[in-house]
């Protein structure tokens, strides 16, 4: 698949995405993190391209929600989906579920919703993943101390772009390598014509150096592992949380061994370095320390030779005093000659404190010796070359360690690498299967039905078309959910929905319209059972707000010309069209709309205080549904919210007039009641 080819990725994009290890894969898995990794793709973003690569696997180029009521009504419903998250990795993962005109796509919807609705609403569970979050990839990490070295200019841009954390060098023969071998703690060289190099130096030939960067460049791995630590111990957590609550992340337990993942990161510093390794831990303060330990052993040897000279009494000839001042002698010839015991005693005790205090093996204890030793002098000195050796040879072992630890670590973790990445991502969809599963059950939804348009199949008796929605429970209303009254109601057709005012008839286009848009989403719906005919558009007109002027008015009878002009397979809601001009005249256009629908088999449910007019001047038989008011008590009407069927709801004004009439009797009230 080309990756320009999904909708809504350019150029610019589709270049940014190329950067992925396997961008046409990640991109259709729909794994918004993994794409939110491409360079200046966020996870907004990615959810986008995500869904756009799900239309393009289905074929699903249409606009299901054709209306901006509609549209309004989708984002009502990912509300409700996303307020059920944890994560943010979830809220915007769902965003890659919209209405589809696709069967395929719904019913892979569906199977997903069906498989989350199953899931155990574990209080652990939720708690666990409120640390977990996508992996990301750590700032490059720079290695200073080793370099890789190549005679060939395409492999050197090979290897600039592939290993950016190390020097790479142009090198011509063995003296080249020879003095980089002076300069860097370890060279690669990446050329095979250098096979058999025999030069000092730590100094190897890997032609294919460039196909293994976790043993090039181990910093690498570590550095992800370091930076991706809490994600790491958050998505175990969660996989632990769920298995303890007997409702597995995946069948098959986590897809890596979490006390081996927890060992291999307890030897992982926060910095991407080793941890835990007490020789390296020792090496690494010995190098530290070193001047600090000198300088504290001198201090010992001082503090020796000046107890010892307190101690004695020091005699000295004339003459011999005077020959040594004549030949200029310091007090260096004084220790030689009269505390040449001490003074050994003193520099014995210099080099076993620093032995000590840097905690040096036998051999480096031997290159110690020669810091002190020296002509004898107050106070003692050191010999600045000897420490700069010992620094040397503990800094080269450092390195030789901390080098065989990291490769050690990295080859135990390059095996985790792919495995940590399903850890993390099966922790975070399980996030989003939750999210689904909790609003299945705060708003008592099953799984409708999504049935083909009439006349789609190949013979015999033509599907159930339209809609049919039983014990439907809006949870937009603004009362508590266990307090909405359920409704049931189908429509195949063209229909009049009429009513009394408040009676509820725009909260049933609401529930309507959002079971449909969720059906088509392939979410569970708010019902105790519903069948959604697969509509290819959903137009949802709401109530104007009061008359329109004439530009208006004719803007809103093009959308509706364009409406009956376009493809079958449509959903029209329209509340209250009659607002738009005088009763007169909106009957009269209604009618002439519900025509064209009727004609195309589509199904409409209009909202109307104008049914008989509307039904006068049409030219077929409209149906018409009522929401019926039992009546008014204490002034409050009391409605059967289910519409009716075949039914015209009396409006609320005949029905004060009708309480009046047998509260108050007399021929007033009467002759009006009989005017209804």
């Amino acid at each position: 698949m080309e990756l320009e080819a999904i909708p809504g990725v350019g150029a610019k994009t589709a270049a940014s995405l190329r950067e992925l290890d396997d961008p046409v894969a990640t991109v259709e898995s729909g794994d918004v993190a993994a794409i939110a990794r491409a360079p200046g793709v966020n996870e907004a973003r990615a959810a986008r391209i995500a869904r756009g690569a799900i239309r393009r696997r289905h074929g699903d180029d249409g606009r299901v929600l054709a209306t901006d009521r509609a549209r309004e009504l989708y984002r009502e419903a990912i509300d409700l989906l996303r307020e059920r998250t944890v994560t943010d990795y979830a809220a915007k993962r769902l965003e890659t579920f919209y209405p589809s005109a696709s069967a395929s796509r719904i019913a892979e919807a569906q199977s997903f919703a069906a498989d989350a609705a199953d899931r155990d609403l574990d209080p652990a569970v939720r708690e666990a993943l409120a640390d977990c979050a996508p992996l990301s990839d750590p700032p490059t990490v720079r290695v200073r101390d080793r370099c890789l070295a190549t005679a060939d200019a395409e492999t050197l841009a090979r290897a600039e772009a592939e290993v950016p954390e190390l020097s790479v060098e142009t090198v011509e023969d063995a003296r080249d390598v020879s003095e980089l071998g002076r300069s860097y703690a370890s060279v690669t060289v990446l050329d095979e014509s250098f096979a058999g190099l025999d030069v000092e130096g730590d100094v190897s030939v890997r032609p294919d150096a460039l196909e293994a960067p976790a043993e090039t460049v181990p910093e690498r791995l570590l550095a992800f592992f370091a930076e991706n630590r809490d994600r790491l111990e958050a998505a175990a957590a969660v996989h632990e949380a769920a298995a303890a609550a007997g409702d597995p992340v995946s069948g098959g337990g986590p897809p890596v061994a979490l006390d081996r993942l927890r060992d291999a990161l307890s030897r992982l510093d926060d910095d991407g370095t080793i941890a835990g390794d007490a020789e390296l831990d020792r090496l690494t303060a010995a190098v530290d320390d070193l001047d600090a330990a000198v300088s504290t052993a001198a201090s010992v040897a001082d503090d020796r030779l000046r107890e010892a000279i307190r101690e004695r009494d020091v005699t000295i000839e004339g003459t011999d005093f005077l020959s040594l001042v004549e030949q200029g002698a310091r007090v260096d010839s004084l220790l030689d000659r009269e505390l040449a015991d001490e003074y050994d005693a003193a520099v014995d005790a210099a080099r076993e404190h620093l032995a000590d205090a840097l905690r040096l093996e036998p051999e480096e204890a031997e290159l110690a010796e020669r810091v002190f030793g020296g002509d004898p002098s107050f106070p003692v000195d050191h010999d600045e070359s000897a420490v700069s050796r010992l620094r040397t040879e503990l800094s080269a072992a450092r390195d030789r360690r901390a080098a065989k630890l990291k490769a050690d670590l990295a080859s135990d973790l390059g095996d985790l690498r792919q495995p940590v990445e399903e850890l993390v991502r099966d922790a975070l969809e399980l996030d989003v299967e939750l999210a689904v599963a909790r609003f299945a059950r705060d708003f008592d939804c099953t799984l409708p039905e999504v049935v083909e348009p009439a006349g789609d199949d190949d013979g015999g008796e033509a599907p159930p078309a339209g809609f049919r929605i039983e014990g439907g429970r809006s949870p937009l209303l603004d009362v508590d959910f266990p307090d909405v009254e359920p409704v049931d109601y189908g429509v195949s057709g063209a229909t009049l929905l009429s009513g009394v005012n408040s009676g509820g008839k725009t909260s049933t286009l609401d529930l309507v319209a959002l079971v449909v848009v969720l059906a088509q989403m392939g979410m569970p719906v708010p019902a105790e059972s519903a069948t959604v005919e697969r509509f290819e558009e959903i137009h949802y007109y709401a109530k104007s707000q009061g008359t329109l002027d004439a530009g208006a008015f004719e803007a809103t009878l093009r959308d509706f010309g364009d409406l009956v002009d376009g493809a079958d397979g449509r959903l029209v809601l329209v509340d209250e069209l009659e607002s738009i001009t005088e009763p007169g005249a909106s009957a009269k256009i209604i009618a002439g709309i519900l025509e064209a629908l009727d004609d195309q088999d589509a199904t409409a449910v209009f909202v109307s205080h104008l049914a008989r007019e509307i039904r006068a001047a049409a030219d077929f038989e409209v149906a018409v549904d009522g929401i019926e008011a039992a009546g008014l008590v204490d002034g409050e009407l009391r409605v059967n919210r289910s519409p009716k069927k075949g039914h015209l709801a009396r409006s609320t004004p005949e029905l004060i007039v009708e309480k009046l009439a047998d509260d108050r009797g007399g021929e007033f009230y009467g002759d009006l009641l009989e005017k209804f």
